[in-house]
């Protein structure tokens, strides 16, 4: 696909990281196109993938984060410890309640940002159809302008199955004070941050 919607959101996501942040990982990193642009920022990151085949690309590309093979639900992350945890289009790949994992991991005021994916048709996604096509088609026209490299390897897709409504109930009940506000694209934004102590 030419138009990733996950991309489309990075600009969104660095406008909510914290001003003196330090340290984050990006769990799912993927190729690590995300963990490169916070590394760029300043960050120290640690960028996690459970896929061997994604980390070699991402550690081939290089470019500033610590990439790591390994699975997120399972990891036994530093408690309080990051400034920034990243999740993009990853979290319906693991339980949901793995955002209590990554709350804990959170330093004071550490901000947890998920873009996630979340299942069933609302009218936002009915609006989302005829926008898609337009930012596919104007990515698809500059590639072939730009003569684009290959694609790069594509992410495994498992379709989420939790709506947007369970996801605003089971993150009320996780993360006390967090906003979870529906994105164009299929997506939505989960803010969380951690008290200061």
């Amino acid at each position: 696909m030419p138009f990733d919607h996950n991309d489309h959101y990075h600009r969104l996501l660095l406008r909510r990281l914290p001003r003196h942040g330090l340290t984050a990982v990006d769990v799912g990193c993927g190729t690590g196109r995300f963990a490169r642009r916070l590394a760029a920022l300043g960050y120290q990151v640690d960028a996690v993938d459970p896929s061997a085949e994604v980390i070699a690309v991402a550690e081939g590309v290089g470019g500033g984060p610590r990439f790591r093979q390994l699975a997120a639900a399972d990891a036994d992350l530093p408690k309080g410890h990051y400034d920034v945890i990243t999740c993009l289009a990853s979290l319906h790949h693991m339980p949901f309640d793995t955002v209590a994992r990554f709350r804990d991991a959170l330093a004071p005021g550490g901000v947890l940002l998920v873009l996630g994916c979340y299942a069933g048709i609302t009218w936002w996604d009915i609006a989302a159809v005829p926008a898609n096509a337009v930012a596919r088609a104007r990515t698809s026209v500059a590639e072939k302008l730009r003569r684009a490299e290959p694609p790069p390897l594509r992410p495994p897709v498992r379709p989420p199955d939790m709506s947007l409504a369970d996801i605003r109930h089971e993150a009320a009940r996780l993360l006390p004070g967090s906003r979870v506000r529906q994105l164009l694209y299929w997506r939505y934004l989960l803010t969380f941050r951690a008290p200061e102590n």
